[in-house]
């Protein structure tokens, strides 16, 4: 397949390998400028089937025409995944929310902001902000015994979200390790640092995380959880879950999912990437800890410069045409969100970080039916986090110390390592 034809060749931005070096601003610059919904192939990587290829979309417009318009583009027909799924799995990938369209769509999601209300994220406010404070300060106080310098990923953001997202769900902090392995496991799944080596089925190829057979383990612990829930109702969601009676069982198992893994990997992915960028730009800073610059916008151009999720995937329910390219019924079309995100048409000097940036219409958490659900609570939390690092690190300090460690993946834009210099030796 191919669109309309240009001289300059179609780069590929689908080997989940190269994420591991960076976002491939440069690649995305020539697909917008010259191929703005690109034909890309899709061979076997990593011991991961090849597909049939997919049109890639990395202009705003386009992105967000394609996430608004789900009567055209569907997130149910083959789910929001570029892999294809096993055909006998779709009718349980379907069951999640991410992967329908409206109006079944619109039911679940109902069902779910009854308890992921901003109100009950609010009065987290507090916990999240003497979390944030004890991270930080412990991470300092080591780094001040060591040689000044410490992983703000393993000691600081893992730890955060993880521990975050247990108080709203109302897990038992103890439990932070098996969200953080389900995590792992389903959002790491191209990394073999993150997942390990692929699980193979009978026919020899590998057993798709998202399977039900995969996930048995995660949604056990949901129903035992639920069950706890009904008997010691307590002010959380997987308590307002679990005693809704619109909400069935295989409901349930899907909703504890996308919280648990979407829930924890977005801020998960954010902050450490925000991070690197102020550490990275020290005047912007300078600028944020002298007060010189507000938190709310601070917050959005950073999620603009790192957005957690590079790419969702739609699947055409029509004959179509987007940015002058034919689009057959059938077809794959996937949003590159990082490439929208740094369109020239849209922000100026796409690549500067101007944390006054105003407007701001980034699609770092998705746009139209499907924008993320937690996006209020994943800004309370990089806001806090923001505020309680600029109290705690000296402005002239807060610097790169080595090379960030990025995860394998074309879906998540992830950070497995941040060495940074937070305090003097």
């Amino acid at each position: 397949m191919s669109g309309p034809a240009s001289p300059v060749p179609v780069p590929d931005v689908f080997d989940p390998r190269q994420y591991a070096l960076g976002v491939p601003h440069d690649r995305y610059r020539l697909l917008r400028d010259h191929h703005p919904v690109a034909w890309q192939e899709e061979p076997e990587v990593l011991g991961w089937p090849a597909g049939p290829g997919f049109w890639a979309v990395t202009r705003h417009e386009d992105a967000v025409r394609v996430l608004k318009d789900s009567s055209t583009y569907s997130s149910c027909l083959g789910a929001t995944q570029i892999r294809d799924p096993d055909p006998a799995d779709l009718p349980f990938i379907r069951r999640m929310m991410l992967n329908q369209d409206p109006p079944h769509h619109r039911r679940l999601r109902v069902l779910v902001s009854r308890a992921f209300t901003p109100k009950r994220v609010d009065r987290f406010e507090t916990v999240v902000r003497e979390r944030a404070r004890s991270l930080l300060t412990r991470a300092v106080t080591e780094a001040r015994a060591g040689d000044g310098t410490c992983d703000l990923v393993t000691r600081v953001t893992d730890d955060y979200a993880l521990l975050n997202l247990t108080d709203l769900l109302g897990l038992p902090d103890t439990d932070r390790a098996l969200l953080l392995h389900w995590t792992q496991r389903v959002i790491g799944y191209q990394d073999p640092d993150e997942a390990g080596a692929p699980v193979l089925g009978p026919d020899g190829k590998p057993v798709n995380p998202r399977s039900p057979a995969a996930l048995r383990d995660m949604f056990d612990y949901a129903h035992a959880l639920a069950l706890h829930k009904r008997h010691n109702p307590a002010d959380d969601v997987m308590t307002a879950l679990a005693t809704d009676p619109e909400l069935t069982a295989p409901e349930l198992e899907m909703f504890f999912f996308l919280l648990v893994v979407a829930g924890n990997d977005t801020v998960r992915s954010a902050a450490p990437g925000g991070l690197h960028l102020l550490a990275e730009h020290p005047e912007a800073y300078a600028r944020l800890r002298n007060g010189e610059v507000g938190l709310a916008t601070a917050v959005d151009e950073l999620l603009r410069r790192h957005p957690p999720v590079l790419t969702f995937r739609r699947t055409a329910t029509q004959d179509t045409t987007l940015a002058g390219t034919r689009i057959r019924t059938g077809d794959k079309v996937v949003v590159f969100h990082a490439s929208a995100n740094h369109d020239e048409r849209v922000f100026p000097s796409p690549l500067t970080l101007d944390l006054t940036r105003s407007p701001n219409p980034h699609i770092s958490f998705g746009d139209g039916p499907h924008v993320c659900l937690g996006a209020h609570f994943a800004r309370l939390q990089l806001r806090v986090l923001y505020e309680e690092v600029c109290g705690v690190i000296p402005a002239g300090l807060f610097q790169p110390a080595g090379r960030s460690r990025r995860l394998v993946s074309n879906f998540i834009n992830g950070v497995k390592s941040l060495p940074v210099r937070v305090a003097d030796a």
